[in-house]
Protein backbone atom coordinates (compact mmCIF):
# COMPACT_ATOMS: atom_id res chain seq x y z
CA UNK A 1 0.00 0.00 0.00
CA UNK A 2 1.51 3.36 -0.95
CA UNK A 3 1.81 6.33 1.42
CA UNK A 4 -1.18 8.30 0.11
CA UNK A 5 -3.55 5.34 0.23
CA UNK A 6 -2.42 4.42 3.72
CA UNK A 7 -2.68 7.99 5.11
CA UNK A 8 -6.00 8.58 3.36
CA UNK A 9 -7.63 5.40 4.60
CA UNK A 10 -6.48 6.14 8.16
CA UNK A 11 -7.64 9.80 8.27
CA UNK A 12 -10.41 10.34 5.71
CA UNK A 13 -13.33 9.92 8.13
CA UNK A 14 -11.71 12.20 10.70
CA UNK A 15 -10.96 14.83 8.02
CA UNK A 16 -14.56 14.66 6.78
CA UNK A 17 -15.93 15.27 10.31
CA UNK A 18 -13.46 18.11 10.82
CA UNK A 19 -14.51 19.84 7.58
CA UNK A 20 -18.26 19.26 8.06
CA UNK A 21 -18.12 20.71 11.55
CA UNK A 22 -16.25 23.83 10.46
CA UNK A 23 -17.87 24.44 7.06
CA UNK A 24 -21.45 23.93 8.31
CA UNK A 25 -22.28 22.65 4.82
CA UNK A 26 -21.89 19.03 3.72
CA UNK A 27 -21.39 19.92 0.04
CA UNK A 28 -18.61 22.40 0.81
CA UNK A 29 -17.00 19.89 3.18
CA UNK A 30 -17.00 17.22 0.47
CA UNK A 31 -15.51 19.64 -2.06
CA UNK A 32 -12.77 20.58 0.37
CA UNK A 33 -12.11 16.93 1.17
CA UNK A 34 -11.61 16.24 -2.53
CA UNK A 35 -9.26 19.22 -2.78
CA UNK A 36 -7.22 17.86 0.13
CA UNK A 37 -6.98 14.49 -1.62
CA UNK A 38 -5.88 16.14 -4.88
CA UNK A 39 -3.19 18.08 -3.07
CA UNK A 40 -2.01 14.88 -1.41
CA UNK A 41 -1.79 13.24 -4.85
CA UNK A 42 0.26 16.17 -6.15
CA UNK A 43 2.56 16.08 -3.12
CA UNK A 44 6.11 15.18 -4.03
CA UNK A 45 6.88 11.56 -3.09
CA UNK A 46 3.18 11.00 -2.35
CA UNK A 47 3.34 11.85 1.38
CA UNK A 48 6.13 9.27 1.87
CA UNK A 49 8.70 11.92 2.78
CA UNK A 50 6.45 13.53 5.41
CA UNK A 51 7.02 12.59 9.05
CA UNK A 52 3.39 13.12 10.09
CA UNK A 53 0.92 12.68 7.19
CA UNK A 54 -2.06 13.26 9.50
CA UNK A 55 -0.76 16.71 10.48
CA UNK A 56 -0.09 17.53 6.81
CA UNK A 57 -3.60 16.48 5.78
CA UNK A 58 -5.25 18.52 8.55
CA UNK A 59 -3.09 21.57 7.89
CA UNK A 60 -3.98 21.38 4.20
CA UNK A 61 -7.67 20.98 5.04
CA UNK A 62 -7.57 23.93 7.42
CA UNK A 63 -5.81 26.15 4.85
CA UNK A 64 -8.29 25.23 2.13
CA UNK A 65 -11.18 25.97 4.48
CA UNK A 66 -9.69 29.36 5.39
CA UNK A 67 -9.23 30.20 1.71
CA UNK A 68 -12.85 29.24 1.00
CA UNK A 69 -14.15 31.36 3.89
CA UNK A 70 -12.07 34.35 2.80
CA UNK A 71 -13.58 34.19 -0.66
CA UNK A 72 -17.12 33.86 0.63
CA UNK A 73 -18.65 37.30 0.72
CA UNK A 74 -22.06 37.94 2.10
CA UNK A 75 -24.33 39.63 -0.41
CA UNK A 76 -27.05 41.98 0.68
CA UNK A 77 -30.13 42.13 -1.49
CA UNK A 78 -31.22 45.67 -2.30
CA UNK A 79 -34.90 46.46 -2.62
CA UNK A 80 -36.16 46.98 -6.17
CA UNK A 81 -37.79 50.26 -5.21
CA UNK A 82 -34.56 51.77 -3.89
CA UNK A 83 -34.69 55.44 -4.83
CA UNK A 84 -31.86 57.14 -6.61
CA UNK A 85 -30.38 59.59 -4.13
CA UNK A 86 -28.98 61.81 -6.85
CA UNK A 87 -31.69 64.01 -8.33
CA UNK A 88 -29.53 66.24 -10.50
CA UNK A 89 -26.45 64.31 -11.59
CA UNK A 90 -23.33 66.28 -12.39
CA UNK A 91 -22.40 66.40 -16.06
CA UNK A 92 -19.91 63.70 -17.07
CA UNK A 93 -16.26 64.65 -16.69
CA UNK A 94 -15.80 63.90 -20.39
CA UNK A 95 -17.95 66.97 -21.07
CA UNK A 96 -15.15 69.12 -19.64
CA UNK A 97 -13.57 68.84 -23.07
CA UNK A 98 -16.09 71.50 -24.15
CA UNK A 99 -14.30 74.02 -21.92
CA UNK A 100 -10.79 73.08 -23.03
CA UNK A 101 -10.46 75.10 -26.28
CA UNK A 102 -11.61 78.28 -24.53
CA UNK A 103 -9.29 77.81 -21.56
CA UNK A 104 -6.30 76.77 -23.67
CA UNK A 105 -6.71 79.94 -25.74
CA UNK A 106 -6.54 81.99 -22.54
CA UNK A 107 -3.26 80.39 -21.34
CA UNK A 108 0.19 81.74 -22.18
CA UNK A 109 1.77 80.29 -25.34
CA UNK A 110 4.34 78.46 -23.19
CA UNK A 111 1.65 76.81 -21.00
CA UNK A 112 -0.52 76.02 -24.03
CA UNK A 113 2.45 74.32 -25.75
CA UNK A 114 3.31 72.22 -22.67
CA UNK A 115 -0.30 71.07 -22.19
CA UNK A 116 -0.90 70.43 -25.89
CA UNK A 117 2.29 68.47 -26.50
CA UNK A 118 2.46 66.44 -23.28
CA UNK A 119 -1.15 65.95 -22.25
CA UNK A 120 -3.13 66.12 -25.48
CA UNK A 121 -0.69 64.77 -28.07
CA UNK A 122 0.96 62.33 -25.65
CA UNK A 123 4.57 63.43 -26.02
CA UNK A 124 6.77 62.24 -23.16
CA UNK A 125 8.22 64.89 -20.91
CA UNK A 126 11.71 63.71 -21.92
CA UNK A 127 10.90 64.35 -25.61
CA UNK A 128 9.36 67.68 -24.67
CA UNK A 129 12.52 68.65 -22.76
CA UNK A 130 14.70 67.83 -25.77
CA UNK A 131 12.39 69.70 -28.14
CA UNK A 132 12.41 72.96 -26.17
CA UNK A 133 16.04 72.66 -25.01
CA UNK A 134 15.50 72.27 -21.26
CA UNK A 135 16.71 69.74 -18.75
CA UNK A 136 14.19 67.04 -17.84
CA UNK A 137 13.55 68.45 -14.32
CA UNK A 138 12.97 71.93 -15.76
CA UNK A 139 10.57 70.57 -18.38
CA UNK A 140 8.68 68.58 -15.74
CA UNK A 141 8.35 71.71 -13.62
CA UNK A 142 7.07 73.67 -16.58
CA UNK A 143 4.45 71.01 -17.37
CA UNK A 144 3.37 70.84 -13.71
CA UNK A 145 2.99 74.62 -13.47
CA UNK A 146 1.06 74.67 -16.76
CA UNK A 147 -1.27 71.98 -15.44
CA UNK A 148 -1.84 73.93 -12.24
CA UNK A 149 -2.69 77.09 -14.21
CA UNK A 150 -4.97 75.07 -16.53
CA UNK A 151 -6.79 73.63 -13.52
CA UNK A 152 -7.20 77.07 -11.94
CA UNK A 153 -8.43 78.54 -15.22
CA UNK A 154 -10.84 75.62 -15.80
CA UNK A 155 -12.17 76.06 -12.27
CA UNK A 156 -12.84 79.71 -12.93
CA UNK A 157 -14.05 79.62 -16.54
CA UNK A 158 -16.18 76.47 -16.26
CA UNK A 159 -16.96 76.75 -12.54
CA UNK A 160 -15.45 73.32 -11.84
CA UNK A 161 -15.87 72.10 -8.28
CA UNK A 162 -13.73 69.38 -6.73
CA UNK A 163 -14.43 66.91 -3.93
CA UNK A 164 -12.11 66.31 -0.96
CA UNK A 165 -10.01 63.89 -3.03
CA UNK A 166 -9.47 66.45 -5.79
CA UNK A 167 -11.79 64.73 -8.26
CA UNK A 168 -14.22 66.70 -10.40
CA UNK A 169 -17.55 66.90 -8.63
CA UNK A 170 -19.43 69.19 -10.99
CA UNK A 171 -19.07 72.03 -13.48
CA UNK A 172 -20.95 74.26 -15.88
CA UNK A 173 -20.04 73.52 -19.50
CA UNK A 174 -18.92 76.64 -21.36
CA UNK A 175 -18.18 76.79 -25.02
CA UNK A 176 -15.48 78.93 -26.65
CA UNK A 177 -16.51 82.53 -27.02
CA UNK A 178 -17.20 83.58 -30.58
CA UNK A 179 -16.26 87.14 -31.53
Amino acid sequence: MNCITKAWSQHEAELRRFLRHRANDDAIAEDLLQDVFLRALRQKNGLCGIDNPRAWLFKTARNLLIDRLRLAKALVELPDDLANEEDDPAPPVDDLVQCLPRVLAELSPQDREAITLCDIEGMTQQEYARRIGLSLPAAKSRVQRARARLKARMSEACQVSFDADGKVEGFIPRFPEVF
